[in-house]
Parts: structure tokens; sequence; C-alpha cells
């Protein structure tokens, strides 16, 4: 295998949360409505540090898609998936834009989304954006 090089993002910064590369900068967060099937995600306009798997059309909730799931470059982990071609006219504003899932990054505070969500839930807290 060969050397690794990381882009380093300067400023407030998503990141892997298994090995902790910083993945996508916090002005560059398009939406903080999106889905995924393990709950919250986030819809970029750019990310760093990650690769793509196979290209495939993938029926979403606002409907067809050709997508590719990215991985951290450093660790291999899942972190969401970029849109390649989006097949209904309203929805072409996300191609080329990626989705990273909530519970598989950090947040720029450094914190995992699992804890933080479950601690707002044992203090009684709806699940607000950060």
């Amino acid at each position: 295998m060969g050397r690794l090089f990381l882009v380093n993002l300067e400023g407030k910064s998503y990141s892997c949360r298994h090995c902790k590369t910083n993945i996508a900068l916090c002005d560059d967060v398009v939406s903080k409505s999106f889905q995924s099937r393990h709950g919250k995600a986030y819809l970029f306009s750019k990310v760093a540090n990650v690769y793509a798997g196979k290209k495939e059309d993938r029926m979403m909730m606002t409907g067809m898609h050709t997508v590719v799931d990215i991985y951290c470059v450093k660790c291999g982990s899942y972190v969401g998936w970029r849109y390649e071609f989006a097949f209904e006219k309203n929805q072409k504003y996300k191609e080329g834009k990626s989705v990273l899932e909530r519970y598989k990054v950090c947040g720029p505070d450094g914190n995992n989304y699992w804890v933080a969500a479950a601690q707002e839930v044992e203090a009684g807290e709806s699940d607000t954006d950060e």
C-alpha cells in the first residue's frame, strides 16, 4: 500500500467517528434535514479524505438517484454517499454533493452524535441541530 496523503481542513469540521480524520467543513453544510437508514444525515457541498465505492441506482425517499457510497480514506469506514445523478428534475441540485450520516461522524466540537442524542433524551429535550 502506498503513502497516505490527507487533506488538512482549516476551520470547524466533521470527522470520521472511528479515526478522527477530517472529512468536511461546517461551512460546507447545505442542509441538516436529510434522513438515512440510521437517522439524521447532513448534505455537504464538498467533502475531503473519502473514496467512492461503485455507482448504483438507488431508490431514495425523494426518487431514483445514481449514488456512490463514500468511505473514510484513512480507516475505510462507511461515512455516507455522494449523489452522481438525479432522475427527477427537482432533485438535480443534489448532483455532486455528499451526504454524511451523523452516526458515522463526529461533530465540530468532537461530540459523537449517538452520545449527544442519548443525553438529550435522558434530559427530556428534543433532538435539535448543532
